[in-house]
């Protein structure tokens, strides 16, 4: 999977954050609705798309998308 389908599928999980307030950049956890039930999607989409486990300790660990990918790539 490339980095911009990722950005793309990760903005995919938010209801009502505008899509161009996603670039491989963005600081998810600062987003205002980021909370425990996104975080649950994004660990549903990780699994579905990239068949790879990811927890909540990983979600902790990163700051931005591209770092979330990255790790996610490196499971």
């Amino acid at each position: 999977m490339e980095l911009q389908k990722f950005v793309t599928l990760f903005s995919e999980q938010f209801d009502n954050t505008p899509i161009d307030s996603f670039t491989p950049n963005t600081r998810f956890k600062e987003l205002s609705e980021w909370g425990s039930l996104t975080a649950l999607s994004i660990i549903a989409m990780v699994d579905e798309e990239m068949e790879v486990r990811i927890t909540g300790s990983d979600i902790r660990s990163v700051e931005t998308i591209e770092e979330l990918f990255n790790l996610a790539k490196s499971k």
